[in-house]
């Protein structure tokens, strides 16, 4: 397997893996910047 084309196939892994992760945040109720609190440690992670 060439270089290039194991590149190309750990790249396409981690934007799998980076779709899913994002996926897994919820929208907060509310339009206040305290009800992005409970969120906060999914950002950083």
């Amino acid at each position: 397997m060439g270089k290039g084309r194991l590149e190309a196939f750990s790249d396409g892994v981690l934007a799998i893996i980076i779709t899913i992760m994002v996926l897994e945040i919820k929208v907060p109720h509310g339009g206040n910047p305290e009800d992005l609190k409970p969120l906060l440690p999914i950002f950083i992670s």
